[in-house]
């Protein structure tokens, strides 16, 4: 998962980094931008679920947190080395809930990617965003979205013959839920530090605190250049580049557009699991997925765009 994958999380971080973006960036379309991120954290999914033969997940997600760590610590260097003496406990300890709700989804999700399809896992995980869009609007119309949602992932639960690993389910929704607090502590982290610099402070956080289990679970083949290589790139195609996109992207269009367009994201990781891990799914299986996106989509265009938040 990108680092801003909540939809309309990082509004105010994007207008503050708007001045440093490039050129080419600023003349793409922002749809554009928000559909290449999603395809380079599909792919970057991909990759990782690639390595799963040589290296346990937990280890995966550690080289990839590594990787946001450094090249975001590097952005906000200047900004972190105020933040332990600017900040009240109370802030640093929202980021450090921050961290390890961002170390929590990413690990449990690439748990869910080793035991059923990729598209079927960021379905299911698609729950805990739709889960806070919904109760955050508390319209009574928004329960045919929550029926609908539901009604998908039954449908993805209990395929017949094809029935999924209920451990890859559970960890599918144990994302979900981390990304339903991602997205809460996301803008809880955004009103206390400017710019980017509460994301790159969790994400130091979060490395820290998998760091551990990578190490224990992989042991010596986290020091394989290859691998490490390997690692990076999937650091890069699903954290950093993402990020990157929809920061420009929300920047330039309402959070609600941009929370409607990431709903195509399990579409596109299910197009990613075929293309490049051969996960045919079935048509019960696509209809399930489908059925996610229309709620998805639906809850989000319900939503108004919150007040803009003062730029930091």
């Amino acid at each position: 998962m990108a680092l801003a994958e909540a939809p309309g999380s990082f509004g105010g971080a994007a207008r503050a980094s708007g001045r440093g973006r490039t050129l080419s960036l600023g003349s793409v379309p922002p749809p554009a931008l928000i559909l290449l991120g999603i395809i380079s954290l599909q792919v970057g999914a991909g990759m990782a679920k690639h390595l799963f033969d040589r290296l346990p997940p937990s280890a995966v997600v550690t080289i990839r947190l590594l990787t946001s760590a450094i090249v975001l610590g590097f952005l906000a260097r200047k900004a972190m080395r105020t933040i332990l003496r600017d900040h009240s406990r109370s802030s640093l300890a929202i980021a450090a809930c921050f961290g390890l709700a961002l170390a929590l989804m990413n690990f449990s999700i690439y748990q869910s990617f080793a035991r059923i399809p990729l598209g079927v896992a960021v379905t299911i995980e698609f729950l805990g965003p739709l889960t806070v869009s919904i109760v955050a609007s508390r319209r009574p119309r928004d329960a045919l979205w929550v029926v609908l949602a539901g009604a998908g992932v039954i449908m993805l639960a209990r395929g017949g013959a094809d029935d999924l690993d209920p451990v890859g389910i559970a960890f599918a929704l144990l994302a979900g839920a981390c990304w339903a607090a991602y997205i809460l502590l996301t803008a809880a982290t955004g009103q206390r530090f400017p710019g980017s610099s509460g994301l790159a402070l969790a994400s130091v956080i979060g490395s820290i605190a998998i760091l551990p289990l990578g190490v224990a679970s992989a042991g010596s083949a986290l020091l394989d250049p290859r691998l490490l290589l390997i690692g990076l790139g999937v650091g890069l195609l699903s954290s950093v580049i993402p990020y990157s996109l929809e920061l420009e992207a929300l920047r330039r269009m309402p959070a609600r557009v941009f929370g409607i367009l990431m709903s195509l994201e399990p579409a596109v990781a299910a197009l990613v699991g075929v293309a490049l891990l051969g996960e045919i799914l079935t048509g019960r299986q696509w209809a399930a997925i489908c059925c996610v996106i229309i709620a998805c989509a639906g809850a989000t265009r319900s939503q108004k765009d919150p007040p803009e938040a003062p730029e930091a």
